[in-house]
């Protein structure tokens, strides 16, 4: 065996050779500018800086610091897209210039982030999307939200279909973030403009009616179609897998074509089932031109082939996206499936609530619940639901038509349905004081 090495860790040759170099110059302070011309030489059409103490950027600051504690500034950096290839009605031509462009947004990051280290200040870059840190999943999993940062950077504007609009680019681009301990001179350039036209083509065309006319948003109902392929898509998929009598059963609940798709999704990279909001979006000066020049083309060539497209489209039953797609494209197959968003604790199930509420069903009723649940997950909180709005808040707060009393486990149960409520109200274990049935016109906004 080796014999250990009894010379001191000051007697080290690399030690001795580092301690001989001359010592480097402290780093010197870099500019908004300077980074930037960093960040378009290291393959980004677009960049800006600004600070870590940004007040839009508040709730970012912990989750920023926990993954570089030094952070002080943030480089928001734009890499557009291929518009023809997104625009395409084959989902495949879109999907290959996401991953191919998501691709160039990570190593243009991380050229930046090697060059900013080069000058002397710690620096990373989160992923554009994948991967993230699983182990907070469903709640927050990403080290920062690219968008926002963008747009504390004035890169652009969050458009109603919740993607950024760059003034130039439009909706056809995707973004990344580099974090540096530097601290960098200079403000972000005021964008003094909205890019959005409010041509609304977004609201039409999304297959599950996740973007409302009002700027309302229906997280879920994107979520469980477009990303499909992605996450708890999968963990669905092993679900029929598991429920399955034979494969014979297995074939009636996952047709042929979803079950490739989901490998191809596996094997290679996840696929956007539609990201229509983004196709047929005129916004920006490179891409306004045909939508202002010739509507009509625009809405024949991009618009009309991606909504009269015959496809699947995945809805959770009883779901203001089931209604949706029914009612606005006929032509179009549904697909009911569980939904994605499955909280893991009970402090998780109010924080997705706002995720997955459903406003038909709550349309033309009020009701205030108290939530009481106790054990290691104890948490009070308040939710009220009037004609067709929601509003949650820790808490028990004012008078309730509805007490709710168990568990954080129990509860948790049955918001999963692993546990069957009314046996849980029969067995003591779920107590519940006031107007029961508003317990069902609960659930019904929250389907599952």
């Amino acid at each position: 065996m080796p014999q250990e090495s009894t010379s001191p860790f000051n007697e080290h040759p690399a030690v001795q050779a580092l301690r001989a170099r001359t010592a480097a110059p402290p780093p010197s302070r870099l500019t908004a500018s300077t980074v930037r011309a960093l960040a378009l030489e290291a393959g980004a059409d677009d960049a800006a800086v600004v600070s870590l103490d940004h007040p839009d950027l508040a709730e970012e600051r912990p989750y920023i610091l926990r993954a570089l504690p030094q952070a002080r500034s943030l480089v928001a950096i734009v890499v557009r897209t291929h518009p023809h290839n997104i625009q395409s009605p084959q989902r495949s031509v879109a999907n290959l210039e996401f991953h191919q462009v998501g691709a160039d947004v990570d190593q243009t990051a991380q050229r930046l982030a090697v060059a900013l280290a080069e000058k002397g200040y710690r620096s990373i870059n989160p992923a554009m999307a994948f991967p993230m840190d699983m182990e907070g999943f469903p709640e927050r999993t990403w080290v920062v939200s690219h968008k926002r940062v963008a747009v504390a950077a004035q890169l652009g504007r969050m458009g109603i279909h919740r993607s950024v609009i760059h003034p130039r680019f439009g909706s056809f681009v995707l973004l990344g973030t580099v974090v540096t301990a530097a601290q960098i001179d200079g403000e972000p350039v005021p964008l003094t403009f909205d890019p959005c036209v409010g041509c609304k083509l977004c609201v039409a065309a999304c297959p599950v009616g996740a973007i409302e006319p009002d700027g309302s948003f229906r997280f879920s109902a994107c979520y469980d179609h477009n990303y499909r392929d992605f996450m708890t898509g999968f963990g669905d998929f092993v679900e029929d897998i598991a429920e399955s009598r034979d494969r014979h059963d297995l074939r009636d609940r996952v047709p042929q074509p979803e079950m490739v798709s989901m490998w191809q999704s596996l094997s290679n990279k996840p696929n956007y089932k539609a990201a229509y909001c983004i196709a047929v979006c005129p916004a920006g000066e490179d891409v306004l031109g045909p939508f202002v020049e010739q509507r009509a083309t625009h809405l024949n060539d991009v618009v009309k082939p991606l909504t009269g497209r015959e496809e699947t489209v995945f809805v959770v039953a009883g779901s203001d996206a089931e209604t949706h797609v029914k009612k606005r494209f006929p032509h179009k197959r549904v697909r009911v499936v569980r939904s994605s968003l499955r909280p893991t604790s009970a402090k998780g199930f109010f924080g997705s609530l706002s995720l997955i509420f459903q406003r038909g069903a709550a349309l033309g009723w009020k009701a205030t619940y108290h939530f009481d649940l106790t054990g290691p997950e104890a948490v009070q909180a308040t939710v009220r639901i009037n004609d067709g709005a929601l509003e949650v808040e820790a808490g028990l707060v004012g008078e309730p038509d509805l007490r709710v009393h168990a568990s954080g486990a129990v509860w948790l149960d049955i918001a999963t349905q692993k546990r069957n409520p009314v046996v849980a109200v029969l067995t003591g274990r779920l107590k519940v004081r006031g107007r029961r049935a508003l317990l069902a016109r609960f659930a019904a906004c929250f389907p599952r």
